[in-house]
């Protein structure tokens, strides 16, 4: 008895030919990234790069092959390479407007968690921001740290009161502090 072959129905042979298409274009990305990879590792020890250079280079030219191959891909699915370069285009935007519009809180933020892990002071101590070497800065003792501030209690000169004052926290960071420890310090 002969084997009955059925032929593949023509409906079938686009997305087949269309998934065939796609994994070559993924292949190829892939290839193409390993490729310059070992290239940049070969020039890498042929002369002196630093690896700090050649790491960032290397996960930069990945992600913009793969990228590529990704916008390839959609545009055998049929969507528009326009269309995606518009919407990446317009997200990239809004990202760098809203980057920069919360920078300060975001490095406050940052300079917060490094407080708590680091402790470059803590509850109770006494510190002074010094703005230069003739004119001191701020000066009091640490009652409250949060997120976004340091809350210091600073004693008037005259002796009449004191005053609590919000330093941000990133303050902290970009000039020199005098810390002392404990509570024995005189304000």
């Amino acid at each position: 008895m002969e084997a009955l072959q059925l032929p593949l129905p023509a409906q079938w042979v686009g997305p087949v030919w269309t998934g065939v298409q796609i994994l070559l274009i993924l292949l190829g990305g892939y290839l193409a990234q390993r490729f310059v990879a070992k290239c940049l590792t070969r020039l890498g020890e042929r002369y002196p790069f630093p690896p700090q250079l050649l790491m960032p280079l290397r996960g930069g030219l990945r992600w913009v092959i793969m990228g590529s191959a990704l916008i390839f891909v959609l545009g055998r699915l049929g969507v528009s390479a326009t269309v995606l370069w518009t919407a990446l285009s317009g997200f990239v935007a809004v990202a760098a407007v809203a980057f920069f519009a919360m920078w300060s809180v975001l490095s406050n933020l940052l300079c917060a968690i490094l407080i708590f892990t680091v402790g470059p002071f803590r509850l109770g101590d006494v510190v002074e921001l010094v703005d230069t070497v003739d004119k001191p800065g701020v000066k009091g003792r640490v009652v409250a740290i949060n997120l976004l501030y340091t809350t210091l209690i600073e004693v008037e000169e005259a002796g009449t009161g004191s005053v609590m004052v919000q330093v941000p926290n990133s303050l902290f960071f970009q000039r020199s502090v005098r810390r002392w420890r404990g509570t024995d310090v005189l304000l």
